[in-house]
């Protein structure tokens, strides 16, 4: 295995929400009520829509907000890794990756372990420059049980609710969180900080049509199965956990166009093309829309 070459899950596409507009000459990243499947293929026109996202949407009103998943692992840090990072915003490389505690930093004289303040006491961070940035990998459908999909995010909300839920499937399914039904789900909420609009977020739930019961059934008899065919999932995570502390960085060189689309605004003309965006019916009202019509018609709570 080559040294300081981080081995992370096989990706098959990204998961997103929002897309890449152009605004005054700029190209620059705008969130959206849904999600949107992409491949790893890139046109002139943006990331090529993957065959899962439309086959996803029949039967939603054309609105994706919610994907069946299972986890590839049962430590949940394996499936969903989070840190602060901060990203070069020309090239979308990282810089600098710590947790509140170290942080690996590139400097003049190499890869160097420093002390990490966090982003509201470093000096480095300053114009939000240092970001919690989270990376989920998670399988969608049976067609390569290895293959995931990514959805990365740079919202405290997603970080936080995604920790929480895998952590706590983990415990009440006796660590068979891998094989557990779930589903990637929007979310919207108001908050201080978004002037009582919503926003939307990234939550996990048992899959749809089950409760939690079915669902840790359902985990059951997979298990049993992988066992009785020699699926051996302690040394999957094994193997993960190794190819994570292999390198200093997840992110490689070849994700970084895919940061800076999604994370930060790049300059019209430059080489990052603009993802496409999908259509919306003007006739059926956005997840926006309704929550903010809620918010008008509905009293609020003394």
């Amino acid at each position: 295995m080559l040294k300081g070459l981080a081995i992370t899950p096989p990706v098959l596409g990204r998961i997103s929400i929002g897309k890449v507009v152009e605004k005054n000459g700029k190209r620059l990243p705008e969130k959206d009520d849904q999600f949107t499947i992409t491949s790893q293929v890139q046109s002139r026109d943006g990331w090529l829509l993957h065959p899962l996202n439309d086959e996803l949407r029949q039967g939603k009103e054309d609105k994706l907000r919610s994907i069946p998943v299972r986890m590839l692992f049962n430590e949940p840090d394996l499936n969903f890794r989070a840190d602060y990072t901060l990203f070069d915003r020309q090239s979308g490389r990282p810089l600098c990756v710590g947790n509140g505690e170290t942080c690996k930093r590139v400097t003049q004289d190499g890869m160097q372990s420093l002390p990490c303040p966090s982003p509201d006491a470093c000096s480095l961070a300053k114009g939000g420059a240092c970001k919690p940035y989270g990376r989920l990998n998670v399988v969608i459908g049976d067609d390569d049980p290895l293959g995931s999909f990514v959805f990365r995010t740079t919202g405290f909300n997603s970080i936080r609710t995604l920790a929480a839920r895998l952590h706590y499937f983990q415990a009440i399914s006796g660590n068979r969180l891998s094989c557990l039904p779930l589903e990637l789900r929007l979310r919207g909420k108001s908050t201080r900080q978004s002037h009582g609009s919503p926003i939307f977020y990234a939550d996990l739930t048992v899959r749809g049509g089950m409760d939690i019961a079915e669902a840790l059934q359902v985990a059951n008899e997979l298990n049993e199965q992988r066992q009785t065919a020699g699926f051996n999932q302690s040394a999957l995570d094994e193997a993960a956990l190794r190819g994570f502390d292999n390198g200093a960085f997840e992110d490689s060189e070849e994700d970084s166009g895919a940061v800076i689309e999604e994370f930060f605004s790049v300059e019209g003309g430059g080489e990052q093309p603009s993802a496409k965006s999908t259509p919306q019916p003007s006739s059926k009202p956005s997840l926006a829309e309704k929550l903010e019509s809620q918010c008008q018609t509905q009293p609020l709570n003394s």
